[in-house]
């Protein structure tokens, strides 16, 4: 458990280098606005939907482009590279670190799950790569489904070198894919990406390193959130998988499906059912709850909240505890076992073959 006297300690510490990014201002985090679809360079966009950096709280407007032609959702205008950095720092890492590790790390069950979806169609990779692994939690999980395959692991963040410090991957590769995959060609049977192409700034650039990267007759596995849920429309801004400002790519399943087959790719699966995360209402509700309180502190403020503040923020939290335990119960109870039915799946899953 963390110490509450060093996180604050933490803050308190980085509250100047924050301020001092913001007081010029946040327009140079983003590049100039697009005016056609990234994926089919249609003209026709339409906003898809405005909102704010509703998980930290950091400052700025972030705007959700759809391409009426291919429905691709977009961040439009997108972040740049140091607008990346500034909305990425203490997220996964700094002072986000523990609280992403124990997120991550508590969720076995779904990474054997993924790790399974594999089985049908390759029982025995010798060799996985899992792209924007994180801290590796994913592959210590999957060795324990397929203990003859060797996992490494890949992340533009130090996390995959923490895991491999942790043992959870045999080789960490640090950095951008598409760079690394000329040193890695042909050398992996299967390569992964879990809800890694909607972070990144060129998803077809993705796709092509993956292509050079699984040799003839391996698979490429990915998992992205699911832009055509009806939760999408039913929650807003509160649908937990928008996830502004980190996300900047939804992808409808039919233009992954079309794109894998274009790159040499044959599509052998198609999940919705299996990747739903049962947590669209309670992140909502919670969304909404933090969203009303008065903020945490965090070094992006401009100062600490007071005791009275602090004090309204536990009231009004404690005070939406049955709305969290009733929309818990809905998610894992009522709407998982009828989510693809429904249309509600949040999230979809391709196994395709590389010929």
């Amino acid at each position: 458990m963390s110490d509450p006297s060093k996180n604050s300690e933490r803050t308190a510490a980085l509250r100047s280098a924050y301020q001092a990014d913001l007081a010029a201002g946040t327009d140079r985090f983003f590049a100039p606005r697009r005016s056609t679809c990234p994926w089919c360079a249609s003209a026709r966009l339409t906003t898809r939907l405005r909102t704010i950096d509703l998980l930290q709280h950091k400052p700025g407007q972030f705007t959700l482009d759809r391409c009426t032609d291919c429905g691709h959702t977009f961040q439009n205008p997108r972040l740049t590279d140091e607008g990346l950095e500034f909305y990425y720092r203490d997220f996964y890492d700094g002072l986000g670190e523990q609280r992403m590790s124990g997120t991550f790390g508590g969720r076995t069950t779904m990474y054997r799950g993924r790790a399974e979806a594999m089985a049908p169609h390759d029982p025995n990779p010798k060799n996985w790569l899992d792209v924007g692994t994180g801290h590796g939690h994913f592959c210590e999980a999957a060795r324990t489904v397929l203990p003859g395959t060797a996992f490494d692991g890949l992340d533009f963040t130090d996390g995959a070198e923490l895991a491999a410090r942790e043992g959870r991957v045999e080789h960490a590769y640090r950095g951008a894919f598409p760079d690394l995959a000329p040193e890695l060609a042909a050398r992996y049977d299967v390569v992964s990406m879990f809800h890694y192409l909607e972070h990144s700034t060129d998803p077809d650039r993705e796709l092509r390193a993956a292509h050079e990267v699984v040799r003839p007759g391996g698979h490429l596995l990915i998992e992205v959130p699911d832009p055509e849920s009806r939760y999408a429309r039913l929650l807003g801004r509160w649908w937990l998988p928008w996830l502004q400002p980190q996300h900047l790519h939804l992808i409808p399943v039919g233009n992954l499906r079309r794109r894998l087959t274009e790159l040499g790719f044959t599509v052998i699966a198609e999940q919705h059912a299996e990747p739903h995360d049962p947590v669209d209402l309670l992140a909502a509700v919670w969304l909404a709850l933090d969203h009303t309180a008065p903020r945490d502190d965090a070094p992006w403020l401009p100062e600490p909240p007071g005791g009275f503040r602090r004090a309204l923020r536990t009231a009004l939290l404690l005070a939406g505890v049955p709305a969290l335990l009733t929309a818990t119960l809905l998610d894992r109870f009522a709407v998982r076992p009828l989510s693809h039915r429904l249309g509600l799946s949040n999230a979809y899953r391709l196994v395709a073959r590389h010929e």
